[in-house]
């Protein structure tokens, strides 16, 4: 076989990712206070620019109408913006595994634990504004059970400046030795005062490090036996990924480590984190909602975070008269394209905002007329799919935005939930709505006779969902609710006082 050089032709196709594809990619996951900077130094970069008067009342929808209409007819570079796909209809390659999941308030390491957003709330779920009222109140959330179950004044007071030590993941990063200097005391004498407020919600504070933190959660769930104390005392040969070793150590096989794993990253290293240091800040919803006379609803954005931005004619053409040389009318043919392609851009932008909040609220009009109790399962598929869009457009487009109905204001990723099985084989009921069923179902047990899990199991049963003991375990957790003994434990004090 003769050896030498030779030219061939092939065809191919293949997706250019311009700078101006990519801009306009990242706008869509720009929540609308974001956009405002955006736009400003937008302003400042391109004379042509200028902000017009605020968006037409047309910017709205109103859901079960047809959700199309609000697609614009464009093509080219403004159909990839809107649909995420190629031009030969192929989906574009970026994020395509996008954010089907729960909620997820973790990152990095601390994501591998799987710890959820465990706080309480109403029957809606954790809103907006109640996330707002937890997020700078640990230590008050902390101060206001002391006094529910403490009896000895001293122990009571060595609690709450404990709890005024504590660091902003609950752990407590001086000594008792040196805290006991402080307050003139022994010692010892601090001891009790540590173990009530090891014993407040949420489980793992005032613990002095990660293996003590994980211990005492372990001891709530009732699952710190020897061989999970093993594995507790020995977290830094799972830090390191001596998997092999610490099996050994337990002296498990290898089915019961990885439950023991599955349990372990169950517990919150940082419980401390679900409530913020400062109280957090008004939020900015980027939708509104509101009901119609009809029984439909209207949907809109929000344009009082929105500036419409127009082209300055007017200055445009003073400056082509005073434009002599081609460089100058190269300068000013650059900067009317990109002002043009910016206001094309964000009113692409918006169209499809409204197209996904739309099909959204359809999707879950159950909740916005009844509560989160008839919150759907719902995936970000099931939107793409409805809407003739990419799953990674729906993803981008409901990051960092807030929607704001009657019941208040919520995240979009809010509304996408997994579902459970419902006890007569038909449909499934979203991870919330299983959530408030079983916060109900705490918040009316008798005082004398508290509700074990298997118990609860049985209730959420009768009610249609069918959920292993341990699920529900997970869910109680999740909401921020203490098991059985520990409810027990505090009404009981609770009466007493």
């Amino acid at each position: 076989m003769a050896l030498g050089p030779r030219l061939d032709l092939r065809q191919s196709q293949s997706l250019v990712m311009t700078p101006q594809l990519q801009q306009a990619i990242k706008l869509l996951a720009l929540s609308n206070l974001e956009i405002e900077t955006f736009i400003g130094e937008a302003l400042d970069a391109n004379p042509l620019l200028d902000v017009g008067a605020q968006a037409p009342a047309a910017e709205t929808v109103e859901p079960p109408a047809d959700v199309r209409a609000t697609a614009l007819e464009t093509s080219g570079v403004d159909r990839l913006i809107g649909e995420g796909r190629a031009a030969d209809d192929r989906p574009l390659d970026i994020d395509a595994a996008a954010l089907d999941r729960d909620r997820d308030t973790g990152d990095g390491a601390d994501a591998a634990w799987g710890s959820d957003l465990r706080m309480g709330g109403g029957e809606e779920g954790p809103g907006i504004d109640e996330r707002a009222a937890l997020g700078g109140t640990l230590s008050e959330h902390l101060e206001a059970q002391v006094g529910a179950v403490s009896r000895d004044p001293f122990t009571e007071g060595v609690a709450r400046y404990i709890i005024g030590q504590l660091d902003e993941a609950g752990y407590l990063p001086i000594s008792l030795s040196e805290l006991a200097g402080d307050l003139g005391v022994g010692a010892a004498d601090m001891e009790p005062g540590l173990a009530l407020v090891q014993s407040l919600e949420p489980t793992g504070v005032g613990a002095r490090g990660l293996s003590e933190c994980i211990a005492l959660q372990a001891r709530e769930a009732d699952r710190y036996d020897p061989l999970m104390a093993r594995m507790i005392d020995n977290l830094d040969l799972l830090a390191r990924g001596e998997l092999s070793r610490l099996k050994r150590i337990c002296g498990v096989d290898d089915e019961d480590f990885a439950d023991m794993l599955a349990e372990l990253r169950g517990y919150d290293p940082k419980p401390g984190l679900r409530f913020g240091g400062e109280p957090s800040g008004a939020v900015t919803p980027d939708i509104l909602i509101t009901p119609k006379a009809d029984g439909g609803w209207t949907i809109a954005l929000n344009q009082a975070t929105l500036p419409r931005l127009i082209v300055n004619r007017g200055y445009y053409v003073e400056l082509k008269g005073e434009c002599d040389d081609k460089a100058s009318r190269a300068w000013l043919s650059d900067k009317l394209a990109d002002a043009n392609w910016l206001i094309k851009a964000l009113d692409q932008r918006q169209k499809t905002i409204l197209k996904v909040a739309a099909e959204l609220v359809k999707q879950q009009d159950g909740f916005f007329r009844h509560g989160v109790s008839h919150l759907k399962p719902l995936t970000l598929r099931t939107v793409a799919e409805a809407i003739s869009m990419h799953e990674s457009t729906v993803s981008r487009v409901t990051s960092n935005k807030f929607l704001n109905c009657p019941r208040g204001t919520y995240e979009l990723k809010y509304f996408f939930s997994s579902g459970v099985a419902s006890a007569d084989g038909e449909g499934g009921a979203s991870a919330e709505a299983v959530k408030a069923a079983i916060r109900q179902l705490i918040d009316g047990e008798d005082p004398k006779a508290i509700l074990s899990d298997d118990a609860l199991v049985d209730l959420l049963k009768a009610r249609g969902f069918e959920l292993a003991r341990r699920t529900v375990a997970k869910y109680r957790e999740a909401i921020g609710l203490g098991s059985s003994v520990q409810r027990r434990r505090q009404k009981a004090l609770a009466g007493v006082r």
